[in-house]
C-alpha cells in the first residue's frame, strides 16, 4: 500500500514512523529540508522537499498512483487544498487534518465537495476522550467501540481494594458481573490475564464491558467517586473550547483560564455558560484564587508540556480529585506516568490512532473482517482493536474454545444485534459480529492473524 504524508511535524513524524514500521510504502513531503534530513536518519522512507500543495511535488511523490494521501500541515486550508489536488490527480483516497471550529460544522458538505475519505479533529478527539474520563472519573482512560456500547475503561488498583489479592477466576466467580479484565500493566511488565493471574495493589486494570456493568463493578468493589461538578481548565485553544461546551451541556461549571487576551474574548462570546478568566494559569496564586481547592477536575490544556505538567503537579498538590494534562511528547508522558496525575492526553498519538485504524481498515477491506477501530494502551504495547466479521469463513460458527489463539491474544467483548456478550468457550462468531480483541501482538491487520 503507497501511502503520501503531507507534513513532517509531530503527527505526521508519527504516522511515518508506525507506518513505516508496519511495512507500508511511504513518501513524506515537507518543505523544511532540515528537518526532513533528521527524518531520514532515523526512518527508511523517501522524502521529498517541497509545497505539498503543488501538483509537481505531489507528482514527484507518485501522488497519481497513491493508494492513501495523508495531509497533516499546519493549517487546514493547506491540508484540504493539498487533499484535492491529490484526488484530481488520482490518489484512491485522501484523510485531511481539520482543526478549526468552524470547518467543522459544515464538515460534512467539505467531505463531499473535496472527496475527502476521512476528516480528523485531533482537539475534538482529545477533548472526546477528556469528557469520558470525567463522566466516569475513577478511570484514567476510557476508550469505546460499537458505537459507544462497549467501554474499555483503565484505572489504577488501590491498596484497599477488596480484589487485591485474589484471583481472577475467583474475582469473576464472587462478583458475578459481566465485566472483562484483558489487560494489565504491573510496573514495566504487561499481561494479557488467564484466570490464574493474582491482582495486586498498584496493577493498571483494562476492562471491557458495558457503561451499566462498568458502574456496577466499581460498585461492587467500592472504587466509586462523586460526580465532578466544578471544572477548572488552564489553556483556552481548541481542545479547551471543545471540551467546555461538551461538559457545560452535562450540567458542569465550567471555569476556563486564558492568558491571550483575544483569545479570551472569543470564548466569552462562544461559551456563555461557561466563565472565562483573562491571565496566566501557571500563576499559583491566580489558580488558589480562582477555586482550585474546590474544583472537582484540573485540566491543564495549554500548548506547553512542561507548564501542563508543573500545574498539574500543583493541582495534585491542592488536593484536586480529578487531573488530567495534555502532554504530547511520548518521552515526556512516559516520565509523569508515576507522578500521580490521574490521566495523560495526546492530540498526536489521538490522531495517529483515528488514522492508523483507518489505514489498517482499507488495507484488509477484501478480507473476511474489517477493522472498524483501533487503540493503542500502555505506551504503545497493546492494541485493542474491533473487526466486524463481514462473511462466511473457517473461524464463524465455531465455539470459542475450539479456536486456537495465539499467545498473549484475548477475544474480550461480542456485540450482537446491540447485546454485548462478554465471551465464554461456547460462544460463536457469526456473520455481522463486532469482536473486540486485546493483543500484545501488535500490528494485528485481519482476524485470522491472531489465530494458530
Amino acid at each position: 500500500m503507497k501511502i503520501v504524508i503531507i507534513g513532517d511535524g509531530k503527527v505526521g513524524f508519527k504516522l511515518a514512523k508506525q507506518l513505516s514500521e508496519e511495512n507500508y510504502d511511504i513518501v513524506l513531503i515537507d518543505p523544511n529540508e532540515g528537518k526532513l534530513k533528521e527524518t531520514i536518519n532515523r526512518l527508511d522512507i523517501f522524502c521529498i522537499t517541497g509545497d505539498g500543495v503543488s501538483a509537481e511535488v505531489q507528482k514527484q511523490a507518485d501522488v497519481p498512483h497513491a493508494d492513501l494521501v495523508i495531509a497533516c500541515a499546519s493549517t487546514d486550508e493547506l491540508n484540504m487544498l493539498s487533499c484535492l489536488i491529490a484526488r484530481r490527480l488520482g490518489a484512491r483516497h485522501t484523510i485531511a487534518r481539520v482543526r478549526n471550529p468552524v470547518y467543522l460544522q459544515q464538515l460534512d458538505i467539505l467531505k463531499e465537495d473535496l472527496h475527502l475519505s476521512m476528516a480528523v479533529n485531533p482537539e475534538l478527539t482529545v477533548a472526546n476522550e477528556i469528557s469520558r474520563v470525567l463522566i466516569f472519573p475513577v478511570a484514567s482512560k476510557v476508550e469505546t467501540f460499537a458505537k459507544g456500547r462497549v467501554e474499555l475503561v483503565e484505572f489504577p488498583l488501590q491498596q484497599e481494594s477488596s480484589i487485591t489479592g485474589i484471583s481472577l477466576a475467583e474475582f469473576y466467580k464472587k462478583y458475578k458481573i459481566k465485566v472483562l479484565i484483558c489487560a494489565v500493566q504491573r510496573g514495566t511488565q504487561v499481561y494479557i490475564p488467564d484466570g490464574e493471574f493474582v491482582l495486586q495493589p498498584g496493577d493498571r486494570l483494562h476492562i471491557a464491558a458495558s457503561h451499566r456493568e462498568m458502574e456496577i463493578f466499581f460498585k461492587k468493589i467500592g472504587n466509586r467517586k462523586n460526580k465532578i461538578k466544578k471544572v477548572l481548565i488552564c489553556g483556552g485553544g481548541r481542545v479547551g473550547f471543545y471540551l467546555a461546551k461538551q461538559l457545560t451541556k452535562l450540567g458542569m461549571q465550567v471555569k476556563i483560564i486564558e492568558k491571550d487576551l483575544a483569545k479570551s474574548e472569543g470564548l466569552c462570546e462562544a461559551l456563555p455558560e461557561a466563565t472565562i478568566i483573562h491571565g496566566d494559569g501557571s500563576d499559583n496564586e491566580l489558580l488558589i484564587e480562582e477555586g482550585i481547592g474546590d474544583a472537582d477536575a484540573f485540566i491543564a490544556l495549554t500548548g506547553m508540556d512542561e507548564e501542563n505538567i508543573i500545574m498539574a503537579l500543583f493541582a495534585k498538590q491542592q488536593g484536586v480529585p480529578k487531573i488530567v494534562a495534555k502532554v504530547n511528547e511520548d518521552s515526556r508522558a512516559e516520565m509523569v506516568a508515576g507522578f500521580g496525575i490521574n490521566s495523560i492526553v495526546s492530540t498526536k498519538s489521538a490522531t495517529a490512532d483515528a488514522i492508523l485504524s483507518y489505514v489498517r481498515a482499507r488495507q484488509n477491506s477484501i478480507r473476511s473482517a474489517n477493522i472498524e477501530a483501533m487503540y493503542h494502551l500502555v505506551d504503545d504495547r497493546v492494541e485493542a482493536l474491533e473487526f466486524i466479521i463481514k462473511k462466511q469463513t473457517s473461524y464463524v460458527g465455531v465455539p470459542l474454545k475450539s479456536l486456537e489463539t495465539k499467545k498473549d491474544v484475548l477475544i474480550a467483548c461480542i456485540v450482537r444485534n446491540r447485546k454485548i456478550i462478554i465471551p465464554g468457550g461456547e460462544d460463536c462468531l457469526q456473520i455481522g459480529d463486532s469482536v473486540i480483541v486485546i493483543t500484545l501482538k501488535c500490528k494485528v491487520q485481519d482476524f485470522h492473524d491472531i489465530l494458530v
